[in-house]
């Protein structure tokens, strides 16, 4: 198919099950190839914590066959479809690996790409190759799978994905520290990550978030909420979290949320449920340093009315901002820029998002490699042409 494309001259949309189809710069493609037939697990060594699945196969088909023997994806990916105008549960495995989409847990376990072992997939010029293995050490040159994640379908249609999972926690407890301002929440989690008791979720809800929680033993709550997630064996939790609650006390005391509440608390972050939808807003996701995400947010804040949701310790901000004409990106591009980091508008009007730059704008030298990889998978420009960047 994509030969025959290639021999046309004609461009093409690449999409899963249209999860993320409104994310990114809007496709304006002579066609659409999709790879939501490719659907089914291959290869599945529970024992050896290895499966590969077709990249098409629904999110929620790998994570209830992982739930089957105890075991689930390490870097817990985010359904943005539901923040995005999608149908919750639409995503991909494909998609997950070709957005490098991950939630909460990744201050722990690291991200989608770390966890993908090979792939199988189809270039610009029609030719079936394949990069890496069932292991870990596999790999000579050039690891071109973990490359091809994050590309956003812009180098190479996915067939097939294996990766890595993980056993599931045989318990969960979340600490729920109440009212505290930003930058001191943000102090309070860079702490808890920087001790050895294992964090694998560190999240701050300013009000304005904190009241949309639907959590019932949260909902309605009139402050800051700020959380830290532990898991694994029982024993091993009650132990980190005395000895946590003790290295954190000059922030309070906290709540705690037992398995079950917190099960439910931390589902809600994988689907932005604290970000809903709306015509009115536009969403950006901003990576920075910890320590930069408050001084980032108040900085936005001085000229437009932004609601933040900080991840990962405050490296990760999801910030929502009223609907204008560039989506804010001027006062958000300006703040990032002073303090480090990157910024990507993930919902906007689709005008919008073809008028503005979507993903961090390259410096000159990046955009020249840029090119480079993307002329070496796809010398005619097939792919998602202009989907991350409107000249590549």
């Amino acid at each position: 198919m994509i030969a025959r494309l290639a021999a046309q001259n004609r461009t093409v949309e690449v999409v899963g099950h249209g999860a993320l189809r409104n994310a990114g710069r809007p496709s304006a493609a002579d066609c659409v190839v999709t790879t939501s037939t490719l659907k089914g697990v291959t290869l599945y060594e529970s024992t050896e914590l290895v499966m590969s699945a077709r990249s098409g196969t629904p999110l929620y088909t790998i994570e209830s066959e992982l739930a089957q023997k105890g075991q689930m994806l390490a870097f817990e990916p985010i359904d943005l479809g539901p923040a995005i105008g999608a149908p919750a549960g639409s995503l991909s495995i494909g998609g997950v690996f070709a957005t490098n989409i991950c939630g909460p847990r990744r201050v722990q376990s690291g991200s989608a790409r770390d966890h993908l072992l090979g792939v199988r997939a189809v270039n610009g010029r029609g030719e079936l190759f394949k990069s890496g293995g069932r292991v870990m050490k596999n790999v000579t040159g050039l690891d071109v799978a973990r490359g091809l994640t994050g590309s956003w379908g812009t180098l190479a249609i996915m067939t097939e994905v294996t990766f890595k999972v993980v056993p599931l926690p045989q318990s969960i407890l979340t600490l729920v520290y109440t009212g505290l301002p930003d930058d001191l929440a943000i102090e309070l989690l860079t702490t808890a990550m920087g001790t050895p008791y294992e964090v694998s979720g560190a999240v701050h809800l300013p009000k304005a978030s904190a009241a949309r929680l639907q959590e019932p033993s949260l909902r309605g709550s009139r402050d800051s909420l700020t959380m830290i997630r532990l898991e694994n064996f029982q024993a091993s939790i009650e132990e980190r979290k005395g000895k946590l609650k003790d290295a954190l006390k000059v922030y309070g005391t906290p709540r705690e949320l037992d398995a079950e509440a917190s099960w439910r608390l931390w589902s809600e972050f994988r689907t932005l449920t604290v970000m809903p939808y709306s015509a009115d807003t536009a969403l950006w996701r901003i990576s920075t340093s910890p320590s930069k995400g408050p001084e980032i947010v108040a900085a936005i804040q001085k000229n437009l009315a932004a609601v933040a949701v900080y991840d990962w310790s405050g490296g990760l901000i999801w910030l929502e901002v009223p609907a204008q004409a560039d989506a804010g990106a001027a006062d958000i591009r300006r703040a990032v820029a002073v303090r480090g980091g990157h910024a990507t508008l993930i919902r906007a009007a689709p005008e919008v998002r073809a008028s503005v730059e979507v993903f961090e704008p390259m410096k000159p030298e990046l955009e020249r490699l840029t090119r480079g990889i993307k002329t070496a998978f796809d010398p005619q420009a097939l792919f998602n042409r202009g989907r991350m960047y409107a000249t590549i």
